[in-house]
């Protein structure tokens, strides 16, 4: 996923996780915008 630490992208990355048995590998530019936690 790309945009993943994003406020959207968070969120859709927490659903996968928490959700379905899938990994997730996420890539971010982490600007401004971005957030790790």
């Amino acid at each position: 996923m790309t945009g993943g630490a994003g406020f959207i992208g968070s969120a859709l990355v927490r659903h996968i996780i928490e959700n379905t048995s899938d990994s997730v590998v996420n890539v971010d530019c982490l600007t401004y915008a971005g957030n790790l936690e």
